[in-house]
Parts: structure tokens; sequence; C-alpha cells
């Protein structure tokens, strides 16, 4: 297998004080966008379903918490994939995301996925020494076989009772199959995209992500 060669760049910021940029490799480029947070502190990444995009699910919830978090302190990458739909692809895509926020002097992360995202970031969750914590939303339970070896890190599932793509059985499952520390919150009424809780899902995940950061 070839080598992946990646060059890593900053981008401009744009009015909302967030840096667009492009993560370029060999193996096909990947659109980024970056919160700024403060140097040394563990950041968040974000990764969206099978389409692939930025801005995440219930209306852009990882743009929402990312303003959040940067006030915080606590910077945050927002990555698209390189090949969307390509689990092994896009796994390597969020580990190429992990030396980005290292090179940005974000050494750990937590990360945060929807969909067929969520896969993507147990399985990163699993085998990275950077991950602290993984949030799977409206996961997918295929391709997630290694949600057992995520612990000692702590999981969140978040799931929608009225998923019309993905029942939330496949988060059950993966709760089911996943060690302590682990956590699972279903929404009712709620569908695939989040739309319908997303304000719940605002507080929650925050609420979560302030959890796994305290020492």
């Amino acid at each position: 297998m070839p080598t992946l060669k990646v060059q890593f760049t900053e981008g401009q910021r744009d009015v909302q004080g967030a840096e667009n940029f492009t993560v370029q490799t060999n193996g096909g480029n990947m659109r980024a966008r970056y919160h700024a947070g403060e140097s040394n502190n563990p950041a968040v990444l974000w990764v969206f379903g099978a389409g692939g995009g930025l801005g995440g699910p219930a209306g852009g919830v990882y743009e929402r918490l990312g303003k959040t978090l940067a006030g915080e302190g606590v910077g945050s990458l927002q990555l698209d994939y390189r090949q969307p739909g390509d689990l092994a692809g896009c796994t390597l895509d969020v580990l190429l995301g992990l030396e980005y926020l290292a090179y940005r002097e974000h050494p750990h992360a937590v990360l945060v996925g929807h969909s067929f995202g969520g896969a993507v970031v147990i399985n990163t969750g699993a085998i990275s020494e950077r991950v602290i914590a993984v949030a799977a939303l409206s996961s997918q339970s295929y391709g997630a076989d290694r949600v057992t070896d995520v612990s000692p890190r702590p999981l969140l599932l978040l799931h929608g009772e009225s998923d019309e793509v993905l029942p939330p059985m496949c988060s059950e499952s993966l709760y089911r199959r996943a060690k302590q520390p682990k956590k699972l919150k279903t929404y009712p009424g709620c569908r695939h995209g989040l739309d319908d809780c997303k304000d719940e899902l605002d507080r929650d995940l925050l609420d979560w992500i302030h959890t796994v950061l305290t020492p």
C-alpha cells in the first residue's frame, strides 16, 4: 500500500473566528473547519455521516458547540472525509485529524460522530491513544465491532426513538457490548437527524464533553 503523504496548513479566519482550510494528501483532500482553543488543552473532533460534510446534525450542532467551546478555551475540528462511506478510509481520516490537532498543540481529543460517523469514531477511539472519550449520535452498529475496546475511555450514545434510518436498537446493541464507563440516552419523538430534539442534544452533549474534559 502506498504511503499516505499529508500536508497541514492553517486557513483564513472567517467573520465568525473559525479557520476553513483543506488537509491535503496524496490520497485525496479533506475540507476542515477549526475553532481555535488554548494550547495543550484537549480538543473535540467532529465528523458527520456517510455523505460527509461539516456542521453536524440537528441544524449544525457541531458548529454551535464548537463556538461555545472555543469561548471556553477548548478547540475543535470539524472534518469532512476524503471518500465518504468508506469505513476504513474514514477512520484513517479521523486519525489524520487527530494528528492535525496535535500539530495545533492539542495532544488529546474527544471524538463525536453522527450515523455512519458513529462507527468511525468508535473504531478510531479503540485504536488511538490520543482519544480520551467517544460520543456516537444516531449511530449505526455495523462496522462498530471494536466498541468493546473503547473502554476505559468514556462512551456516550445518543439516539432518537423515532429514527427512520437507523433504529435505536443500533445504539442499544452498542451499549450492551460496550464496557464501562458508558452512557445511553434516547429521545422520544426524535428522528435520525436529531432536529426534533436539538435543544436537549446540545445540552446533553455539551454537559458530557465538559464532564470528560474535567480532570
